[in-house]
């Protein structure tokens, strides 16, 4: 690379994450002009004006509803996160709201916060006291496990492993996700048949359409009575004042979620973390390595992984002149770009297209230099979004 790629940087990342990217091929800043990329992790960029510069956006986290996909879609930008990379951190937030609601924490950390240390009968105050938070043990009980990706199996795995037995539901699980389930977790056949089964039920899906207000004031009375509610996936997942008047009417046991809201707030079976799930410095440095090296290899080689909106799509180097395409996935693009190539001169060496939903792929390795004047027509075939030249000099 003749010049170095300008990386602008919208959060704190990870300094780990951060030397992926040395400084002899990249200028990584909070304030550059024309950056080539965008990595983010939880700054707004709906009403950020975005250069055309801009060629990928990455997100250190799994969530990109901070980002306007679609529009970075429409311009043949992709949009990546690191899916996976918080898993343990979460799954370690899910097991501790477990044992808080179970073990009645909240209640008896107040409780022990609230005494009168000054007084001679604090030993016969504690004792007399204690029974009001009086608990259960996890070992023997049901947990519910909607969602069954990354974090979702290793929730399911450290369950296990406390005794509990594991209810676990995803209709769309994916064949790495089914590997790495435990052989203990029953499959159920719906939400209704969790929620029906379980005596803590904990969600593990992203938001969107089909699951805004997945629990909800027509399923809450499906539950058992007591039942533990944890949601450390999406706010938008679970019909809050459904769950309020629940836990009001003493049916639900506890909602214990990441996502405090006015309408939750000091709610004595309402136990709300300050949005921690990814809080851990392990998380934030594996969410900024996985990120960066996804940027890297897309900015030097054209290869994708990990995009929200596009195909995964990677192809080793067998030359050292490559062209990465980005279009709509239309009929007929392969044989328009191949045709442009071919009336080059230009001897294709290696090719790879796939697709996801509207959009589309392409790499090309071809034998020679690729002019600016076929990088023109290429760009020019109608339902093209975006044409990169990536040269490569070590190939």
């Amino acid at each position: 690379m003749a010049e170095r790629l300008k990386i602008l940087v919208l959060n704190q990342i990870s300094s780990k994450g951060l030397d992926r990217l040395p400084a002899e091929h990249y200028v990584t800043s909070t304030d550059v002009a024309l950056p080539d990329a965008v990595l983010v992790r939880s700054a707004d960029m709906h009403k950020m004006e975005i250069p055309s510069s801009v060629r990928a956006i990455a997100r250190a986290g799994a969530g990109t509803n901070n980002i306007p996909v679609e529009a970075m879609s429409a311009r043949g930008v992709p949009v990546f996160n690191a899916p996976g990379a918080n898993a343990n951190a979460v799954k370690e937030l899910v097991i501790a709201g477990m044992l808080m609601a179970a073990r009645q924490l909240s209640g008896a950390l107040r409780f022990v916060d609230e005494l009168d240390t000054g007084r001679g009968d604090l030993d016969k105050t504690v004792e007399s006291g204690k029974s009001a938070f009086a608990g259960f043990e996890l070992a023997g009980q049901t947990l519910g496990v909607v969602g069954l990706g990354k974090v979702g199996c290793l929730v399911a795995d450290a369950a296990i492993k406390l005794g509990m037995n594991v209810l676990g539901y995803d209709p769309e699980i994916t064949v790495d996700a089914a590997w790495s389930l435990p052989s203990q977790v029953k499959k159920a056949g719906s939400v209704t048949e969790v929620l029906r089964s379980a005596h803590f039920v904990t969600l593990h899906v992203p938001l969107m359409q089909a699951t805004r207000n997945l629990v909800n004031v027509d399923n809450i009375g499906m539950m058992r009575a007591g039942t533990v509610l944890l949601n450390f996936s999406r706010d938008g997942v679970v019909d809050n004042p459904a769950v309020l008047a629940s836990l009001s009417a003493g049916y639900l046991g506890h909602y214990v979620c990441d996502f405090p809201s006015a309408l939750l707030h000091r709610h004595p079976r309402v136990i709300c973390l300050p949005h921690l799930g990814a809080c851990t410095r392990e998380a934030e440095e594996n969410c900024a390595v996985m990120v960066a090296d996804q940027l890297s290899d897309f900015l030097e080689n054209g290869n994708i992984a990990n995009a929200v909106n596009f195909p995964g799509v990677t192809m080793a180097r067998e030359s050292a002149y490559r062209v990465a395409i980005a279009n709509a996935n239309v009929p007929n693009m392969l044989g328009q770009i191949s045709t442009a190539m071919a009336q080059a001169g230009l001897n294709i060496h290696n090719m790879v297209n796939k697709s996801r939903g509207d959009m589309a792929y392409t790499l090309v390795d071809v034998d020679s230099a690729v002019s600016g004047a076929v990088l023109d027509d290429i760009g020019a075939i109608e339902g093209v979004l975006s044409v990169r030249y990536l040269p490569h000099t070590s190939v």
